[in-house]
């Protein structure tokens, strides 16, 4: 039986052990951390997922760690991000790895089409299974999470058939987008995500792989009409800090860190931005002036067909980095099946 007495001591042991880490918590440094992406200041991804992290941060932190936000590509250009990391022009960054194809072969398997059913499940299983392997293939910088988002594709003139693609002009998500595209007979328009209306404005793109919510907040709903409602691939997306700078951190803002990159957050992350860029559907389906084309089951067996080769590539291209091509497919699908977000 459990004695008043003995209940006020653990009480008192426990209000002792809260004021001597929130003592030591208040004689930490106090350190800014510099948040850099590319995205417009008011991007869903920046309120549902980076002002919510860094809020978290800074509040389990006791204030010691500050982060500064730095949108809309302040810092450098979107594809440089990674490197702005790497090189400490800011302390983390959000890249979009895709952005830079080649480079990293093995997180480009994430962006295989016909692979993710949900940003959810979808975004705990990619940071679990790269985790494995950012150590080698990220290894200038220290990696936070990594999620991702669903995206299909927009264009100008009605699309259903991937017979259509060849000779169109397409900005792709990322380099697998890309080898995608070529493989469809289409031919690449290489621009960021802030660089895309202006590429389908001026003719210089006929359509684009993006996801439906972004779409509005760059503008791109303004040009490109016509939508396929199918989840025809992955952006893949991580978050990476200079190791330099989680160095200098002391031990309790080290622990924060750490608890704030993690599986749980780029879950959280893969949630609420994945289910805010997936309502952008239904805004659009509001608008008016659009055409929303969903596929029967043959159109969309099609599309499947006419892509399946991009897995054979992949492998190859794993293997020529001198890993295990099949096996890491592999284990990424069956990370995706533990969670139920396998296509």
């Amino acid at each position: 039986m459990t004695t008043p007495g003995f209940l006020c001591l653990r009480l008192g042991a426990l209000m002792l052990a809260l004021a001597a880490s929130a003592a030591a918590r208040a004689q930490d440094k106090p350190v800014e951390l510099r948040f850099a992406h590319w995205l417009p200041a008011q991007h869903s991804l920046a309120k549902t997922g980076f002002e919510p992290w860094a809020k978290a941060v800074e509040a389990a932190s006791g204030g010691s760690i500050k982060v500064t936000m730095y949108p809309a590509q302040q810092l450098g250009k979107a594809p440089d991000h990674y490197d702005m990391a790497r090189d400490g022009i800011a302390d983390m960054t959000w890249v979009s790895p895709g952005y830079q194809a080649g480079r990293f072969p093995l997180f480009a398997a994430s962006e295989l089409p016909f692979m993710m059913a949900n940003p959810g499940g979808g975004s705990a299983a990619l940071d679990a299974w790269y985790r494995r392997y950012a150590g080698t293939e990220m290894k200038e910088v220290r990696l936070c999470m990594a999620h991702i988002h669903n995206g299909t594709l927009h264009s100008k003139k009605l699309i259903t058939e991937p017979g259509q693609i060849k000779g169109m002009k397409i900005r792709p998500a990322n380099g697998t987008v890309a080898q995608m595209v070529t493989l469809l007979g289409g031919t690449n328009v290489q621009v960021s995500a802030p660089e895309s209306r202006d590429a389908l404005e001026k003719g210089v793109a006929d359509a684009i792989t993006f996801p439906w919510d972004s779409l509005i907040s760059f503008g791109i709903d303004k040009v490109a009409k016509q939508h396929i409602d199918f989840k025809l691939y992955a952006a893949s997306f991580v978050w990476v800090m200079n190791p330099g700078f989680y160095d200098k951190l002391s031990a309790g803002q080290k622990k924060v860190i750490d608890a704030h990159c993690n599986n749980e957050w780029a879950s959280k992350v893969g949630v609420a931005w994945g289910g805010w860029e997936d309502g952008g559907e239904g805004k659009i389906e509001k608008m008016g002036g659009h055409t929303i084309t969903r596929l029967s089951p043959a159109q969309l067996d099609a599309w499947r067909q006419a892509v399946a080769p991009m897995t054979a590539q992949w492998i190859a291209g794993a293997d020529k980095a001198g890993a295990d091509g099949r096996a890491v497919l592999e284990s990424l699908r069956s990370e995706l099946k533990s969670r139920n977000a396998a296509y």
